[in-house]
């Protein structure tokens, strides 16, 4: 009877079915793309608020730093050059896209400074002070988008009534600050000691900071895979932040493998296509295109991974009971 009961167990959610699902629900319901639709325009015709008035003489110091000690060796004119380009192409309202919960963006990395309606409105930040400032209005803001984004697509492929949505929303938009906060305190303490490694490598040879790199991305993964999925708690399961995570390791200890290859799967079609978006010149309209297809696929995947999640934890719901059934003694 065991051996039956083992036999008879559901077999896992196919990653294959919940991103058709997922691409199914959102074909059904555009509208859900609009967010990350607002926020790409925004990035893209929008003012530009720049950090070159305030890096500015802060660049113009390099050659007092890194010409002498253990520092003399490296080009510090391309250093310059470098950092000058990445100052007058960076705008600030690129925070406006949060992790590990935010609006899906493609113009964060693009980083466009030039619109078909000429040179973009620039907006310097005078001070240090209003650069703390512009941080944490920005970050706090695009929290709060991207709470009310991921709660969005949580109730399109949610089989739950919208009986007491905005309450849910506002719940989980708390723990979207809450989780932010954690994630964001974690790289902080891992970022300082990280950065002052690669600084030291970077002395020694500019390769050994490329191979760092790789292998402290590879080692990143087996952090990341196991709490890929704690915002999905928060939005589907009404769980606080710390629950949410909990839940996340859980469900990848027991669906590691497969977990694991939809995490790859999205990943691979998220970063494969972007190099498709990215394809239009910055001053052409064809942008838009790039943007809206960028804003579909990218809302697809995130409805696929509610969906995915809801239903492996319902079969290893229906797993754990079986399981235990048949483990009690028999009558």
């Amino acid at each position: 009877m065991e051996t039956q009961q083992k036999d008879s167990l559901p077999p896992p959610p196919g990653i294959i079915a919940s991103l058709r699902a997922g691409f199914d629900a959102v074909a059904g319901h555009i509208s859900a793309i609009l967010l990350p639709i607002a926020l790409d325009v925004l990035l893209w015709l929008g003012p530009h608020v720049r950090l070159e008035q305030l890096a500015g003489p802060l660049i113009t110091q390099f050659p007092d730093f890194y010409t002498t000690g253990v520092f003399s060796s490296i080009n510090v004119r391309q250093l310059q050059e470098t950092w000058t380009q990445f100052v007058q192409q960076f705008n600030l309202l690129g925070l406006l896209r949060t992790f590990p919960i935010g609006v899906s963006s493609l113009m964060t990395a693009t980083m466009p400074a030039r619109t078909p309606l000429g040179e973009p409105v620039a907006i310097e930040v005078p001070s240090f002070l209003g650069l703390v400032g512009w941080l944490g209005l920005l970050t706090v803001i695009g929290w709060i988008c991207g709470g009310i984004y991921f709660h969005w697509i949580s109730r399109l492929v949610s089989e739950q009534q919208n009986a007491g949505a905005f309450q849910q929303m506002v719940q989980a938009v708390l723990q979207t600050i809450l989780l932010s906060t954690t994630w964001l305190m974690i790289l902080l303490m891992a970022a300082i000691p990280g950065l002052i490694f690669l600084s030291v490598l970077a002395v020694i040879s500019m390769t050994l900071v490329q191979i760092a790199i790789f292998l402290l991305a590879l080692t990143s993964l087996w952090f990341i895979l196991p709490v890929f999925f704690s915002p999905h708690g928060i939005f589907t399961r009404e769980q606080n932040a710390f629950s949410a995570i909990l839940s996340s390791i859980q469900m990848a200890r027991f669906t590691m493998p497969t977990s694991s290859l939809f995490v790859l799967i999205v990943f691979l079609i998220s970063q494969g296509l972007n190099l498709l978006w990215s394809v239009p010149e910055e001053a052409s309209w064809m942008v838009l295109v790039g943007i809206a297809g960028h804003a579909f696929i990218t809302t697809a995947l995130l409805a696929a991974s509610f969906i995915y999640y809801r239903d492996t934890n319902a079969w290893l719901q229906t797993v754990f009971e079986r399981l235990k059934a048949s483990a009690a003694p028999q009558m």
